[in-house]
């Protein structure tokens, strides 16, 4: 078969960040629309560089300006054709506070925050704490493992 523009596979891609702070805690959102826990991002901007678009969705989401650091994983969901980059970042300035998209934003602990996390976000925190970065696939809920 040959592919055209009109026919090509479409993928939607998002970024996140992974914001660690000196005590080794993990900026988190509640979200509004589904009540989980989970690293701030969302979906990458057509005209955006993946950098941009991660300070714009963590202050949106957060109300904190960050700095994008190394590329910590990408994960696709095989079921919604969704890719993400997870970036760690380091938070240079605002407040935590809540969004119009984040019911709640807190600083916590590593542990809980993987434990409060469903397991396709949580995977992305821990992978955020290795040194190399990962590549992993998933469902939206049971995450498979690293692709070799």
């Amino acid at each position: 078969m040959t592919m055209t523009p009109n026919n090509l596979p479409r993928h939607s891609v998002s970024v996140a960040g992974v914001i660690f702070d000196d005590h080794g805690r993990v900026l988190a959102i509640r979200r509004r629309d589904n009540n989980q826990w989970q690293p701030p991002g969302g979906v990458l901007e057509l005209g955006e560089t993946f950098e941009e678009g991660v300070r714009r969705e963590v202050l949106e989401e957060t109300g904190m300006q960050v700095r994008v650091g190394r590329l910590t994983g990408v994960y696709k969901n095989m079921n919604l054709g969704v890719v993400a980059l997870v970036f760690r970042c380091t938070a240079v300035g605002g407040t935590p506070q809540a969004t119009d998209e984040s019911r709640e934003v807190q600083w916590l602990d590593f542990a809980d925050a993987i434990a409060l996390m469903p397991p396709t976000f949580a995977v992305r925190v821990e992978d955020a704490a290795l040194p190399t970065a990962a590549h992993r696939t998933h469902d939206g809920t049971m995450v498979f493992r690293q692709s070799e």
